[in-house]
């Protein structure tokens, strides 16, 4: 065995690890559902479907002494359409509520493991843009301090590859803790603890915005959400003090239509679901916000705006012969990240140019343009007069 080769999974171990079958595990690595890693990370197995109450995107983690770890993926949290009754159904028993900012952007799992940190996106890959800059951004000394712990985070900003946003404090691309975890069950960290402890590392976190009894929760939400909008920030996650209950979030209109004003740039490569359930968001609002017509108005142009005049622009740039790509600028410490990306994204199947533009304060400078060829290719079609 090459000396980079990680060793074979000890089956009946693993199995009784994760508390499955061995013939249960073996389907499961043979229809790549247990997926492993490549690279310097193919100790890691990632699940790509929900098993036996473990989540898709949790990732089995085989140590250097053949001992084995997993960190749970981050649960699905769910959606208050109308603010008032949900708040009241689903947290009928609890007196008091936190709130804390939704950050608009993309969440990572962060561990230790053979003396660096690794973040995890949600589906479970290693993204190596994220781990370089976690590397730098959080004190090592926590996951020494508290291997059994994991920390969940926003990776949020306008140097960000996935979801660009110039809105918040920072001029590149922060981490802002938003939940610590135990490892092995995911139980979360109540929230002022979370905070206290996340705040002793110097570790940066989402913003608190405030502490409610829950009768009064909703009005209180609503004026944070007005605000928030105006600003461009997404929403909030609304929790109990002790975590004991799913958190639920709520969203801004003005984030919704931000959505799809980017999702109607690219039409043909987001799905009908995404675009649906932001427009059926906003029926929603509109009604319990109990708008007047000028305030409505004011709402279905916003929404018309965001979904006519992007796809509008993407017809027109196709039609003069143009490319469709999102464009952002990202900067590495190690060339060798950058590397690393370029095969990660290749491997993902995203089609993307990267453009090494030069150096700034010791760190290399990169164009990521992501193409979006379905829509590029579909656009064309168009033009060239075929059918719908």
């Amino acid at each position: 065995m090459k000396g980079s080769e990680k060793p074979e999974l000890d089956m009946e171990k693993t199995a009784r690890f994760l508390g499955l079958s061995v013939s249960r595990l073996e389907r499961l690595l043979e229809k790549r559902l247990l997926s492993r890693n490549w690279g310097k990370y193919k100790n890691l197995f990632r699940f790509e479907t929900s098993v036996s109450g473990i989540e898709r995107g949790s990732v089995l983690l085989q140590k250097r002494d053949g001992e084995l770890d997993l960190i749970l993926g981050f649960p699905k949290i769910q959606r208050a359409m109308l603010l008032e009754p949900s708040i009241n159904n689903h947290f009928s028993e609890i007196d008091k509520l936190i709130v804390e900012e939704k950050m608009n952007g993309y969440n990572v799992r962060v561990i230790e493991n053979a003396g660096k940190l690794i973040a995890f996106t949600r589906s479970g890959h290693v993204c190596p843009y994220s781990t370089e800059k976690v590397n730098y951004l959080l004190d090592p000394s926590f996951f020494r301090q508290y291997p059994d712990l994991v920390v969940h985070g926003e990776m949020a900003g306008p140097e960000n590859p996935y979801v660009s946003k110039k809105v918040y404090d920072t001029q590149t691309l922060d981490f802002f803790v938003f939940d610590i975890r135990h490892k092995k069950t995911g139980q979360p960290l109540p929230v002022i603890q979370r905070r206290k402890l996340a705040a002793s590392f110097g570790f940066k976190q989402v913003p608190f915005l405030g502490e409610f009894a829950r009768k009064e929760a909703a009005e209180k939400i609503m004026s944070i959400i007005k605000k928030l909008g105006d600003m461009g920030h997404e929403g909030v996650v609304i929790k109990d003090l002790d975590m004991d209950l799913s958190p639920i979030k709520y969203t801004c209109s003005e984030s919704n239509c931000a959505d799809l004003e980017h999702a109607f740039k690219f039409y043909n490569e987001v799905g009908r679901d995404y675009l649906y359930s932001r427009v059926v968001r906003e029926g929603f609002q509109t009604v319990e916000w109990d708008e007047d017509e000028d305030t409505m108005e004011k709402r279905c142009l916003r929404l018309g705006k965001s979904i006519l005049s992007p796809m509008a622009d993407s017809v027109r740039r196709v039609g003069n012969g143009e490319k469709l790509y999102d464009e952002v600028t990202l900067r590495f410490q190690n060339p060798q990240t950058l590397q690393e990306f370029e095969e990660y994204f290749r491997r993902l199947g995203i089609d993307a140019i990267f453009d090494r533009v030069g150096y700034s304060g010791g760190e290399l400078m990169v164009n990521l343009q992501k193409l979006n060829q379905s829509t590029t290719d579909k656009t064309e079609s168009m033009w060239e007069g075929n059918l719908w």
